[in-house]
């Protein structure tokens, strides 16, 4: 199935939150380093209640060491963005694809995006919302993915 990626989180509850989802639904989590927190953080912890011991947990230094890791499994890149000009409704999901999410603040760097064989938005009708809650979008598209490869 495919797997998040979260580039340089920065709010413990949203990757917590996120966590959980990874945990419920047996999808591996791979968090790119910089973290705006310690992997120990009570907030990340208190998000992710007990589930923790059920994610699939990859931690890498850096983007560049997170891409020799994906490359050495393959999959398309998939990020999300509000600045995409395509819909994640658009697209049919593989089961190596890896979703890529970037910070809070920031969204995808230039350089991430660079590398990514597709960027995708979460359509919304409100123009004044700048952008959905991290752990929501990841849910989001997690479900579509799950939706169309196993009919979830």
């Amino acid at each position: 199935m495919p797997q998040i990626v979260l580039v340089e989180p920065e709010i413990p509850p949203n990757t917590g939150n996120i966590a959980r989802t990874c945990a419920a639904t047996a999808t591996p989590l791979h968090l790119v380093e910089p973290l705006g927190f310690e992997i120990n953080d009570r907030q990340l912890k208190r998000a992710g209640l007990d589930y923790w011991p059920h994610v699939p947990l990859v931690q890498h230094s850096s983007w560049a060491e997170f891409l020799k890791h994906q490359q050495r499994h393959s999959g398309r890149l998939l990020g999300f963005s509000r600045h995409a000009n395509r819909s994640y409704l658009e697209i049919d999901y593989q089961a190596d694809d890896w979703l890529i999410f970037g910070c809070e603040t920031k969204g995808l760097a230039p350089e991430v995006q660079a590398n990514c064989d597709d960027l995708l938005l979460i359509p919304m009708t409100c123009s004044a919302v700048r952008s959905l809650n991290l752990s929501v979008a990841a849910a989001v598209v997690l479900f579509e993915t799950r939706r169309q490869l196993m009919g979830d």
